[in-house]
């Protein structure tokens, strides 16, 4: 349940006002009140009043349109330098509240909104009221055969820049702004909700973590941590999460639902997997009668991972009567290799191509340069499973070039199915929509 509450005066924290103390026009840090509920800030000396800031017209605009993100050079005035993780409260031009928000000044975006439209309390019972829904959302979409699955999805469930994602009776809270390090106290109870809770850092973080506030990428919050690896079930396979030292939080769960789609298409045919990473597209093929299952990537440690998971699924009649491969090379020069080998399913889920918005261009070229050396090795009546996780790259974007890329092979083809973000990965804002997949059936 979510609490709207008056905000207070911290001159007289028994008092209640309906107003916030505005931030004058014509200077920069002026005294003024402070909004109640602020926590995770240690303050040996008397308490700082609150952080005020004005932002540029059109981040105005953004702001009331939903956007959860505040850049640097959006930020017009301030009446004080701010910390990291403390909340800082925009007002527009007419001195009206605005949006409040995590301030972080070691990053672009100076304020990530957590707030807009009208004054509210932020306390631990706020961000309880903001975990609640957001496993609200999630309760219905799994059964007990995936319990591997997100709680939490960031800016779009109302937590800018956290993740907290489920395998088991483990959670694994990953965080890609310091501006949560000194709130851990506050929310950690609130998100480990009784299981084991495993923090993960984003590397940009990792040495202000370490320094300031004895916290490390990998180390367990509530509960021991894990020997190994730990085991889940998605759609009723066993696969397992390295939730302290893998990619991400230990398994990409976003791909589920295109994995179960492959598996609906594989019967009898001969699959390739290209970043493979620990084979879940291959074990999903497998199960769903595939005679062969490829799985190509340049890590040795993933394809470990691959057959591992193989090992896991063996008892499944399927999966044991299927041929796996574990090929370890570069996918690039793998593919620029003739080879008179032909495959009836090909899966093509990269890594970010583009990490930045100066690399989109190469990211869709190289997309192209992927899709044009795949086809020669699609047989006839053979499917394309085309994915990109690159967020700079729109959608519209990268199906334009993969049908673009389809038509200039000169094969007769029909585009069968786009997919997106499963639901336990919504996306509320335009950069959030970084997942995208296109099915593409070769007639010939």
């Amino acid at each position: 349940m979510i609490f709207f509450c008056r905000l207070t005066h911290s001159a007289n924290r028994t008092s209640e006002t309906n107003s916030i103390p505005l931030l004058p026009r014509s200077r920069k840090g002026s005294g003024g009140g402070t909004l109640a509920g602020v926590t995770g800030i240690s303050q040996k000396s008397a308490p700082k009043p609150s952080l005020r800031l004005r932002v540029s017209a059109a981040a105005e605009k953004t702001i009331r349109g939903g956007h959860p993100w505040v850049f640097g050079e959006s930020v017009q005035e301030h009446n004080r330098q701010g910390e990291a993780g403390e909340l800082a409260v925009i007002f527009d031009r007419k001195d009206r509240f605005l949006a409040i928000g995590l301030f972080d000044p070691d990053s672009p975006i100076r304020v990530r909104i957590v707030h807009a439209g009208s004054k509210r309390l932020i306390d631990s019972g706020f961000w309880e009221g903001r975990a609640n829904e957001a496993f609200g959302r999630r309760e219905g979409l799994f059964d007990s055969q995936t319990t591997g699955y997100r709680c939490i999805h960031g800016e779009s469930d109302g937590w800018p820049g956290l993740v907290l994602d489920q395998y088991g009776e483990t959670r694994v809270l990953k965080l890609y702004t310091s501006a949560w390090l000194p709130r851990l106290a506050e929310i950690e109870p609130i998100l480990a909700a009784g299981k084991r809770l495993v923090l993960r850092l984003s590397r940009n973080i990792q040495k202000k973590a370490a320094e300031r506030f004895n916290l490390h990428d990998g180390q367990a919050l509530r509960g021991e941590l894990p020997a190994g690896p730990v085991e889940f079930l998605e759609n009723g396979l066993r696969f397992e999460a390295d939730v302290v030292r893998g990619q991400k939080t230990g398994f990409f769960l976003d791909q589920r639902e295109n994995r179960q789609e492959v598996r609906s298409l594989a019967s009898g045919r001969d699959v390739l997997n290209l970043f493979s990473f620990t084979g879940g597209f291959s074990v999903y093929a497998a199960d769903g009668g595939a005679a062969s299952a490829w799985s190509v990537d340049i890590s040795e440690h993933a394809l470990a991972g691959a057959r591992r998971h193989f090992e896991l699924n063996a008892k499944r009649p399927a999966v044991a009567r299927c041929r796996h491969e574990a090929i370890q090379a570069d996918v690039f020069e793998w593919l620029s290799v003739k080879s008179a080998r032909r495959f009836d399913l090909v899966v093509l889920d990269p890594p970010s191509l583009a990490k930045r918005e100066s690399e989109r261009t190469g990211a869709i070229h190289a997309y192209t340069r992927l899709i044009a050396s795949v086809l020669p090795r699609l047989n006839r009546g053979g499917v394309l499973v085309a994915s990109s996780c690159s967020a700079h790259v729109s959608a519209q974007e990268f199906f334009e070039a993969a049908l673009a890329t389809a038509r200039q092979s000169g094969r007769r083809f029909e585009e069968w199915k786009r997919t997106g973000h499963a639901a336990d990965h919504p996306s509320t804002f335009a950069e959030a929509h970084y997942l995208k997949c296109i099915y593409l059936r070769f007639l010939e």
